[in-house]
């Protein structure tokens, strides 16, 4: 059986998950993943004991246990929950409701990570500094100061330590997701190592500080000609891997709305404002913000709304928003059909989908929505019964398509709960028609077909020297083609098996029809002493002959 790697490095964070999944109910998880050793005695010899919990669903159990294992898994679990192509419909739900709250670390801890980041002591780095935390998160906590020239920011610091124990977690991530790729069924649908690895990439990028600072910069340069959005600048000679330093930006917070009335706001102006920061960000700039959640959106004077946080941001590729768009017409037009088409091409339904039930559950959700305004469709509503068609057909769409998704349910639920009656529809109507005349321009034609014809230059540049080498591999026989036909292996297996029942079929009559046919003889001499043998290999054989036919009567059964 195959041991999880680097055991004694990790010993005492494997100890830990062992012990956070038994008490949570999971002890046969334990013993799949084969971490029934890392528990302590104790637990082994109490285990029913131990497992006792009040009566809590599976999604509850799960979401209490990441919360309980800290914050990789934390952030494993936020990840996880805008993937509805590999987690289920009632796990996403309760996935979204993970804690990303912790108690602060000491002000004398993180004064330290600041100094060894900056060079230099924080009384001369900043005028002054403010040694309770805004805010206080897994990874990272937010504090308030003000730079020599005056100007005020906030301070962003990652936790000391914490790098230490995310690449251990992530460590021990490869390995399970290993051990569950090999023992579990999960294994045969998904690439559990891959999702790992991707997971991993996302978190070390929203680790990196200094990423996030040229997030920043780029919804800037995205914004610079805008009025309505402002996004705060990155101070980058206080700015490393781990320490970030942004202007301080204040305000009301977008979803307080008894005090955007008691400051006089405009609440549909404000909603305007979101939905025309989220289209341009999807359909022009395919950049966007992917933690929308109202803590991360300020209001200003003049209904401007101050954006922060660009750690997780997603980004749409040219071919990307061509497909969305494309699906979108079809959603809109009521054809099922063309949407399977167009989910087929966008190689998000898998070649063993099964194309006439996927169309019959896209017409049952497309004809619910027939005929009702678009003001009246929820994107929220929309999105949750979107995932569980996901689920049951593996449509494996791009993980920045359903950050999108979570993307336009929040930023939708916030402009209802600023504007009752606002339509988001109808803002992007206009800039959907204008990407769609683009996409049929003669300019974007003309790119494509000179792309094309690149592509067919390479390759009838590429010919005249491969043929004349082809040809010689024939002439002299050492040209082999390599033919894989799908359950070919399968199917040698049982012919394998076959062969080998009738071998041994044919031995077995062999023995018994000689064995019949020299009983006789032994009888006639009187050779008592060989006769009780050889009538017991008679026997013998007749027995083997008769659980031959059994096995055979059997197989045909099933």
């Amino acid at each position: 059986m195959r041991r999880l790697g680097r055991t004694y490095r990790h010993l005492k964070r494997y100890r830990k998950i062992a012990q956070v999944l038994l008490k949570y109910g999971f002890g046969e998880l334990v013993d799949q993943l084969g971490l029934t050793s890392y528990l302590p005695m104790s637990h082994r010899l109490m285990r029913r004991e131990v497992a006792e919990r009040p009566p809590l669903t599976t999604p509850e159990r799960i979401r209490l246990a990441i919360e309980e294992l800290g914050p990789t898994f934390v952030k494993l679990g936020q990840i996880m929950s805008t993937r509805p192509d590999i987690i289920p419909p009632a796990y996403i739900a309760e996935l979204e409701k993970l804690q990303d709250a912790v108690p602060p670390d000491p002000w004398t801890v993180v004064q330290k990570k600041i100094e060894e980041e900056l060079g230099s002591p924080v009384n001369e780095l900043f005028a002054s500094f403010n040694p309770e935390p805004l805010a206080a998160a897994s990874l990272a906590q937010v504090y308030q100061a003000t730079l020599p020239g005056g100007e005020k920011v906030v301070v962003k610091v990652q936790r000391p330590d914490i790098e230490k124990t995310i690449e251990a977690d992530l460590d021990i991530f490869f390995d399970l997701a290993r051990l569950l790729q090999e023992r579990t069924p999960l294994g045969e649908i998904y690439d559990l190592p891959e999702i790992a690895e991707d997971f991993a990439f996302t978190l070390r990028a929203e680790m990196d500080y200094r990423r996030e600072g040229h997030n920043a910069e780029r919804f800037r340069r995205n914004f610079a000609s805008e009025k309505y959005l402002y996004i705060p600048q990155v101070y980058w000679d206080y700015t490393t891997q781990r320490v970030i330093v942004f202007e301080h930006i204040s305000g009301i917070k977008i979803d307080d709305v008894e005090a955007l009335e008691a400051a006089g706001f405009d609440r549909h102006q404000i909603a305007l404002n979101c939905a025309r920061m989220i289209i341009k960000e999807i359909l022009v700039d395919g950049f966007f913000h992917a933690d929308p959640h109202p803590g991360n959106f300020v209001v200003m004077d003049g209904e401007i709304i101050g954006a922060m946080d660009f750690g997780l941001v997603g980004q749409l590729s040219s071919q990307l928003k061509e497909d969305l768009v494309h699906l979108f017409i079809a959603a809109t037009q009521l054809n099922s059909e063309k949407v399977v088409q167009q989910l087929i091409h966008m190689s998000a339904a898998q070649r063993g989908v099964d194309r006439e039930r996927l169309r019959r559950d896209i017409d049952r959700l497309l004809i619910k929505y027939q005929g009702l305004p678009l003001k009246e469709i929820r994107a929220q509503e929309v999105v949750s019964e979107v995932i569980p068609i996901a689920y049951r057909h593996q449509l494996r769409l791009p993980s920045e398509l359903w950050l999108l998704g979570k993307t336009l349910n929040m930023m939708q639920g916030v402009g209802l709960k600023l504007a009752p009656d606002f339509d988001i529809f109808a803002v992007s109507q206009p800039y959907v028609e204008q990407f769609v005349r683009q996409m049929t321009s003669p300019r974007v034609w003309g790119q494509k077909i000179a792309k094309g014809a690149d592509e067919w230059g390479e390759l009838f540049m590429v010919l005249p020297r491969r043929i004349p080498r082809l040809l010689e591999q024939v002439e002299e026989g050492d040209l082999e083609v390599t033919l894989k036909l799908k359950e070919m292996g399968s199917a040698l297996h049982k012919l394998d098996r076959i062969a080998n029942r009738l071998a041994v079929s044919i031995l077995v009559a062999a023995f018994i029809v000689g064995l019949a046919l020299l009983l006789p003889t032994f009888i006639d001499n009187q050779a008592v002493w060989i006769l009780i043998p050889a009538g017991f290999a008679f026997i013998s054989a007749s027995i083997l002959g008769l659980w031959l036919l059994y096995s055979i009567w059997r197989a045909g059964r099933r």
